[in-house]
């Protein structure tokens, strides 16, 4: 199960920001290992316009990054490129520098670490389009060409069980604060401990909503174990869920809408490394229409298939790919 909120500001960028490490791996393979797949062009990549290309496709190692990573790398395949899988890198870095030095040259990466975790900028931009536009225009002298992002946002948020919300009738961040202020004992929380100290966590929503949870009613545990406690027990009426995460449906969990947008946004785009983008622009073409079919809703139904049911995320990214007829089996 992957390490939720792995594209988040906290733990550094929550994709885990670790050491860098000299070799590659991917999918388990220090070298990687060349994708095999037969397939073809579908409604995209028609005419083969990446034949005779060599690329190479890199992700983070949580489930969500590698189904995106394993996407390109299907596309770039059906459109005539061979293609070596890097996905599944450890942490953050060591895929953000292999694109920056053209040891891979596409990923999936999230705005909101770009902006903040990789260019440095303490404060989120609340649109997310404007959010995109800084972030492509910024990332440009690091050789780091930023595709059109997706509705897809993997950010923090709380969450509710179906069957209490039945009583509660919650739906955005302030009817959290509006049951605080009528009823404090009721509003019990679970998070984990760096959320629940950070400005940018639970202390910063609580200011930004006028919110006021008594400091016993706040739990503090491991993020997967939030998710069961809000789901079966009493002891969470509310928990620090991500909202990609395919067990926000398996455990049947209403996301409250963060009405007042105080969480960062992380939608996903596609990063190619410049030199790569400039040999091959057709890159865009292919991945555009991917992007644009890429929403939260979708992430959560495929993040489920690889951490609720244990499916391979490269099945998983392929059959998604066919059935929106974007490829085609070959």
């Amino acid at each position: 199960m992957r390490t939720a909120g792995a594209s988040r500001t906290f733990r550094a960028g929550l994709v885990g920001v670790l050491v860098l490490t000299p070799v590659l791996a991917g999918c388990g393979l220090k070298s990687g290992s060349p994708m095999a797949d037969d397939v073809v062009p579908g409604s995209v990549g028609q005419d083969r316009p990446l034949r005779g290309a060599s690329l190479t496709v890199t992700s983070k190692n949580f489930s969500e990054n590698i189904i995106l990573g394993q996407m390109i790398g299907l596309v770039f395949k059906a459109a005539g490129a061979e293609v070596l899988d890097r996905t599944n890198l450890p942490g953050s870095i060591s895929a953000r520098e292999a694109i920056i030095k053209g040891d891979a040259d596409a990923m999936y990466e999230y705005t909101g670490t770009g902006w903040i975790t990789y260019l440095g900028h303490a404060k989120p931009i609340t649109d997310p389009l404007k959010q995109w536009e800084a972030v492509r225009d910024e990332d440009r002298k690091n050789g780091v060409t930023w595709l059109p992002q997706s509705t897809l946002n993997n950010t923090y948020a709380l969450a509710i069980s179906k069957k209490n919300n039945a009583k509660y009738h919650l739906r955005t961040l302030s009817d959290v604060a509006a049951l605080a202020k009528k009823n404090p004992s009721a509003v019990t929380i679970c998070v984990e401990n760096e959320f629940a100290s950070r400005d940018d966590g639970l202390p910063g929503m609580q200011k930004a909503y006028g919110m006021s949870i008594p400091p016993g009613n706040i739990k503090k545990m491991d993020a997967g174990i939030i998710y069961t406690q809000v789901s079966k027990s009493n002891s969470c009426l509310l928990g620090e869920v991500y909202t990609t995460d395919g067990r926000i449906k398996a455990m049947h969990l209403d996301v409250l809408a963060d009405n007042k947008h105080f969480f960062p946004n992380y939608n996903a785009a596609p990063v190619i490394h410049t030199a790569t983008f400039d040999k091959y622009p057709e890159i865009a073409g292919l991945l555009d229409p991917v992007s644009r079919r890429l929403t939260t809703e979708v992430a959560q139904e495929l993040n489920a298939r690889v951490d609720v049911d244990g499916q391979d995320p490269h099945i998983v990214a392929k059959d998604w790919l066919i059935q929106e007829g974007f490829i085609k089996n070959g």
